[in-house]
């Protein structure tokens, strides 16, 4: 899986996008709503772990979300 930070602009807030190997999306979401987009793909136990990585990443980048 893959993680990529997306900075917002004005009214819009910062989202954070996890993808699978294939690049297809399986979550966008708020940094600030997360728990829905994250209970819907199965990942919800893995919340603090996937924050703490986006909450360091740059803008536009793309890392290796290794779970």
């Amino acid at each position: 899986m893959f993680i990529l930070k997306i900075r917002g602009t004005g009214k819009i807030p910062d989202h954070i996008q996890i993808r699978d190997e294939s690049f297809s999306l399986v979550a966008y979401f708020k940094i600030t709503n997360s728990k829905t987009a994250l209970a819907r793909c199965n990942l919800l136990d893995k919340q603090d772990v996937i924050l703490r990585i986006a909450n360091g990443l740059e803008y536009g980048r793309m890392e290796k979300l290794e779970l």
